[in-house]
């Protein structure tokens, strides 16, 4: 893979990460359409990091006080709005870094589903399912008013972004709508959550 190459698929990468449209399915239909090399996951992995670095400045002041927050509940048991969201980025991304150790145990990803047809189903499906959710949405709650049930069916909908062309943005985002949050805060939850489900891989 030449220059060339890395810079395009940088840039796409960076245009698709947080539209509701899968980033890493983009990654690799360039080598499937065009014949490219196929540049493989732990490429896909490093480009992330540069989407983590566009989350954290974005979001850096609510994460600095999350932070904040969520070691006064657990060293001197003061509880917030704040820390219970930390709590709820932490326990929303159990799901997705279960789902991902026991598929690259068994190699799914690499081995089964980087193919065209995999990602042409998968973007059709989940794009119907957001279509779907959004026109259904109540739009009542707040990212804050998520209660642990919340908390697990959003994380399960994460998970399922290992799937090439599932969307992480989009699939989050519709499991919240699912649940009655805003479209604001739907997204917002998605954006942090992609913090720590960024990292995982990296780490």
């Amino acid at each position: 893979m030449d220059w060339i190459q890395v810079i395009l698929l940088a840039i796409l990468q960076g245009l698709t990460e947080f539209l509701p449209i899968s980033s890493s399915a983009h990654l690799i239909l360039p080598s499937q359409l065009l014949g490219w090399v196929e540049q493989g996951l732990a490429f896909d992995v490093a480009l992330h990091i540069g989407s983590l670095t566009a989350v954290l400045i974005y979001f850096r002041t609510q994460v600095a006080e999350m932070i904040r927050a969520w070691f006064a509940w657990v060293f001197k048991g003061q509880k917030s709005a704040e820390g219970r969201l930390a709590w709820a980025v932490i326990w929303g991304t159990f799901p997705v870094g279960i789902a991902g150790i026991i598929f690259s145990y068994f190699d799914v990803v690499e081995s089964y589903l980087r193919t065209t047809q995999v990602i042409a189903a998968t973007t059709i499906i989940f794009a119907l399912v957001l279509w779907w959710a959004d026109n259904r949405a109540k739009e009542q709650r707040d990212e804050n008013s998520l209660t642990s049930k919340d908390i697990l069916f959003v994380g399960c909908a994460q998970a399922l972004a290992l799937v090439p062309g599932t969307s992480r943005s989009g699939i989050t985002m519709t499991a919240a709508l699912i649940l009655g949050l805003t479209r604001s805060a739907a997204a917002r939850y998605s954006f942090l959550l992609s913090i720590p489900a960024i990292i995982l891989p990296v780490v």
